[in-house]
């Protein structure tokens, strides 16, 4: 019997189940042809789903994860995602170095090590990756979490800021891969993970720095996923970069109210590190827009440029909003004072 029959009578069968008036209705024309776009959109959609899951990861399955052959070495894990992220991943038995410029003030579990380490140094990771390599041998997997963000219009962001955004939401990302990938490389098996952000596709007012930074960051996994299938032949080490929305860390502040201000859902840590975490359980490289109902935003560049600037409009306007709440209320304790 072909597959194409025991759909037939499978669908019959179940057709024949349903209640005389709901059948009576599903043969309408219009009805029976709304069922077949969505049966085909369905159809499409989990063709499209498998087509670019096996392309993320060039049509290779790999064999079942052993959280005992993996070293993680994770950037910003003392606080936010980073600390999330150690905590998942430690329950799962998974060795995970942090490498951080600020103590942990956490009592580490026993299979996790801090480092501190300015990751915008290109000396500093060498240095301390050649500690981690004689002391825990080399990392398997690498993320690419540490963040900073600054709200300022571009007149008024200090040099310094800006430099510090750049150098460590994207120029750090060479460095630890330059450190980490080689072995990498030579072993065929490992994954490197990239943080991103919503902003790696919109730029708003007041985040130009942030959004650049992290628009570089997508870019730089882009290249670097070309890069491992073609030129390193690396086949099964995976890459994969993570854009969430606001989430709730002191490292955003007040920016979790236009978020709430725009209806959009504000994330916690757990969020994004469920994400990552999956990633690394699932052996999978691919690119995880969160919360998934906002993977639209992916295709931004693709609409008109009306389109586009309204969408941009709406986000900058709600930064304007909290500049002059902001001032409001120091205008107010100035007074008060």
């Amino acid at each position: 019997m072909s597959f194409s029959k025991v759909v037939s009578e499978a669908t019959q069968a179940l057709f024949d189940k349903l209640p005389h008036q709901i059948q009576q209705v599903i043969q309408l024309p219009a009805v029976r042809k709304g069922l077949a776009f969505l049966a085909a959109w369905k159809t499409l959609s989990v063709i499209n789903s498998y087509l670019s899951h096996q392309a993320q990861n060039n049509w290779v399955r790999l064999g079942p994860w052993d959280p005992s052959q993996e070293l993680v070495v994770l950037t910003g894990g003392c606080s936010g995602i980073g600390k999330q992220i150690l905590e998942d991943l430690t329950k799962l038995n998974v060795k995970v170095i942090i490498l951080d410029v600020q103590d942990p003030k956490f009592e580490l579990p026993s299979n996790a090590y801090f480092y501190r380490a300015d990751i915008t140094s290109s000396s500093v990771v060498k240095e301390v990756g050649n500690q981690i390599r004689k002391e825990h041998g080399n990392p398997t997997i690498l993320i690419n979490n540490a963040g900073v963000g600054f709200r300022d219009p571009i007149l008024d962001a200090s040099e310094e800021r800006i430099r510090l955004t750049m150098e460590v939401n994207t120029l750090s990302h060479y460095w630890t891969v330059k450190e980490f990938l080689p072995a990498m490389v030579q072993k065929n098996h490992g994954h490197v993970i990239t943080v991103a952000s919503l902003a790696s596709f919109v730029g708003f007012g007041e985040i130009a720095p942030y959004a650049s930074s992290k628009a570089a960051a997508l870019a730089f996994h882009e290249s670097l996923t070309q890069e491992l299938r073609h030129w390193y032949k690396a086949e099964k080490v995976r890459t994969s970069v993570i854009h969430p929305f606001w989430v709730h860390t002191p490292l955003i502040g007040d920016m979790v109210k236009v978020g709430k201000h725009l209806g959009a859902p504000i994330l916690s840590p757990k969020d994004v590190s469920s994400a990552v975490v999956k990633q690394i359980v699932s052996q999978t490289g691919g690119q995880i827009i969160i919360p998934s109902k906002l993977s639209p935003a992916s295709f931004m560049r693709s609409l008109p440029n009306w389109l586009q600037e309204r969408e941009r409009d709406k986000g900058s306007l709600q930064f304007v909003k909290l500049r002059e709440l902001r001032t409001a209320l120091a205008t107010q304790k100035a007074a008060a004072e």
